[in-house]
This record gives structure tokens, C-alpha cells and sequence, in this order.
């Protein structure tokens, strides 16, 4: 068995892990907490800190030339869930978008949150968990050079990046006691980091 075959069968063993850990979470969760809400935001803006030289001009919506900014346009669906009080949560993501390419990909999350700060309206919660990326094969394109971050041959439909350690800075401003807006900040330095915006809706 090649290494090749090893590592995408591997990123698919995390995958499905992921996406069962989802369903048995949204299946026996039971809203207990006025904090526990689901999010809707706008993804949004991909920012690659050492830009993309090699691969900018494949990427229709780069907001320079060597693709430090780029739009990506797309939504992220959340629910999160808290275990104490409004400090400590379970959060659930998933993003689907056109990417830096403008191809199908996406991200699923899950991972434990906890509150940094809160004054007043203001809040920042800080949070990390396994996470699957996703995204129809740049391998396809021509003139792409392969930086070997995603697994996936050139025959493979999908590409994929598996990380136990996917994390989020999400900035909250009460608007009410039912809506939040908020900001969610993925650092994923040196190779992409990225911002979205939109509403959460609290239970009550």
C-alpha cells in the first residue's frame, strides 16, 4: 500500500469519524442553557500571510496579485451547546463556500469553546477540535503546483485536510437578548487564516 493511499484513507477515517461525532451530537443534545444558539455567517475572506505566488493566478477573486486577500463566498451553519453556564461550550461547524479557486470545498468542526472575556455586549470566545477540510481536486487545474497540504492523488474527486487541533476566535456583540452578531477569526498560520460574519440566535 502506498504512502499516498495511506494518507487518504486516513483523512477519510477522520472524516467519517467527524460526521458521526456531528449526528450523535445533534441527535441527543438537550437545550438546557439560554446561551445555547446556532449560527449563520457569511464566509468570507481567506487571508494567506505569505501570500501565493505560485498558484495567485488561479484564483479569480484575489484582491492582490499574489493573493494575500481573497473573497471566498459561502455560509457556515453552527450550533453550540453549552456545559457550564456561558463559559465552557461543544460547537459544531459546518462551512460550505467556493474557495480561493472558485471550487466546491468546505470545513467540518467540532470542538470544545471557552469564554475569554466578557464586558457587557462584548464577548470573545476561544475554541479548538478536530477538523476536516475539504475541496474539489486542484490537481485538475492546469499549471497548479502542488504544495502537498491536502491529500488526494490526481484521480481522486476530492481533496482533503484532517487536523485534531483546528481552532477559532469568535467576537460576539449582544444585539439583544434573542440575536448576537459575530466575527469568527481561524488562525491557521503561516498557511491560511480567515474571516467570517453573521447572526447567532440564543434559545430561550
Amino acid at each position: 500500500m502506498n504512502l499516498i493511499f495511506q494518507k487518504e484513507e486516513y483523512a477519510r477515517f477522520g472524516l467519517r469519524n467527524l460526521f458521526t461525532a456531528l449526528l450523535i451530537l445533534f441527535a441527543f443534545v438537550q437545550v438546557s442553557f439560554s446561551q445555547n444558539n446556532v449560527g449563520l455567517k457569511f464566509f468570507g475572506l481567506s487571508i494567506h500571510p505569505k501570500g501565493e505566488q505560485l498558484n495567485a493566478f488561479l484564483m479569480p477573486r484575489k484582491l492582490d496579485q499574489n493573493g494575500y486577500f481573497v473573497v471566498n463566498l459561502g455560509g457556515m451553519l453552527s450550533y453550540e451547546y453549552f456545559l457550564y453556564k456561558d463559559i465552557l461550550s461543544v460547537k459544531v461547524v459546518q462551512a460550505l463556500y467556493s474557495d480561493c479557486a472558485a471550487r466546491l470545498g468546505g470545513i467540518s468542526h467540532i470542538g470544545l469553546r471557552g469564554r475569554i472575556f466578557k464586558y457587557k455586549r462584548h464577548s470573545l470566545y476561544g475554541g479548538i477540535g478536530p477538523t476536516v477540510a475539504f475541496r474539489r481536486n486542484w490537481l485538475e487545474m492546469k499549471g497548479y503546483t502542488n504544495l502537498n497540504r491536502f491529500v488526494g492523488d490526481s484521480n481522486a474527486y476530492w481533496q482533503y485536510l484532517f487536523l485534531w487541533y483546528g481552532g477559532e476566535f469568535e467576537y460576539s456583540y449582544c444585539i439583544n437578548s434573542t440575536f448576537d452578531f459575530s466575527t469568527t477569526f481561524v488562525p491557521g498560520y503561516p498557511d491560511l487564516m480567515s474571516l467570517s460574519f453573521g447572526l447567532k440566535y440564543k434559545f430561550q
